[in-house]
């Protein structure tokens, strides 16, 4: 078992994640719904912007200088060593379709590991004015616009047909993954209350505070997923994986409110 972390370490490091991840998330405003901006596609098919390298690039000069030892791990430009037993992982615009279309539902993501274990994540939505925050043992806050930190909670729907479930594609689990992948989304949507595609980390954000109830997607990377653990579950709800494993390291995720948890997982699994 990962000893636990001195509260000083982890709270000097989440007041930088929340510095940086606003001051690179800011920064990518400079570009949204900018006129001739070049989308180049990358070779798994995602769409890269100058946006997004902009502001990776701006994560990582930020974390060098405050903590060079850590190490780095982003969407844009990979791996860099550290030689302490933390990592920072950025993924500089979750949802860089929604960016490039326009839409204000993107985000920022910044999480620290320690050891592989998350334990700060940073959700941070600039052009939607959001920011949710968490840190192992302290706490899930929520920041609209320039307001004061408010403790984040998940809603305390207990009947999946009341439920909200958010997700990033539909086609996703038709493309991304084999078998019953389909089928899996087609029940959540048959027994929920309401499915949208309000997605990428902004879905997860949304349950952290009680907004929706279940946030699912098949697939899934280190720096999508890294930041969600922390915040979903310091705001009292759960996340894990399609096989009921609480990770980050799967190519899929689901969160959810506590008390749908078992509800959601029969049908994922």
């Amino acid at each position: 078992m990962t000893a636990p972390v001195e509260t000083s370490q982890l709270q000097s490091r989440l007041d930088f994640a929340v510095k940086i991840a606003r001051l690179a998330g800011e920064q990518t405003l400079q570009l949204f719904r900018a006129t001739g901006l070049e989308v180049i596609r990358k070779s798994d098919g995602s769409p890269v912007t100058a946006a997004d390298r902009a502001a990776e690039k701006l994560l990582r000069e930020q974390i060098a200088q405050q903590f060079p030892e850590d190490a780095i791990l982003g969407e844009e430009f990979g791996e860099t060593p550290g030689s302490t037993d933390f990592r920072w992982v950025l993924d500089p615009i979750d949802g860089t379709k929604a960016f490039v279309a326009g839409v204000p539902l993107y985000t920022t993501l910044v999480a620290v590991l320690r050891k592989d274990e998350p334990q700060i994540g940073v959700i941070f939505a600039p052009a939607a004015g959001e920011m949710v925050y968490a840190a192992r043992s302290l706490g899930c806050w929520h920041v609209l616009g320039e307001g004061d930190p408010q403790a984040a909670r998940v809603s305390q729907v207990d009947d999946l047909a009341d439920a909200v479930v958010v997700t990033s594609s539909v086609k996703s689990f038709t493309t991304e993954r084999k078998s019953d992948a389909r089928q899996v989304y087609d029940q959540l949507q048959a027994k929920s209350r309401l499915t949208r595609t309000w997605g990428d980390a902004f879905g997860y954000l949304l349950v952290a505070t009680g907004r929706a109830e279940v946030a699912i997607d098949p697939a899934m990377s280190l720096w999508d997923t890294a930041a969600l653990q922390p915040v979903i579950e310091e705001a009292g709800g759960k996340f894990f994986d399609w096989q009921g494993q609480a990770t980050v390291h799967s190519p899929e995720s689901v969160a959810t409110n506590s008390q749908l948890a078992g509800q959601v997982l029969a049908i994922v699994q």
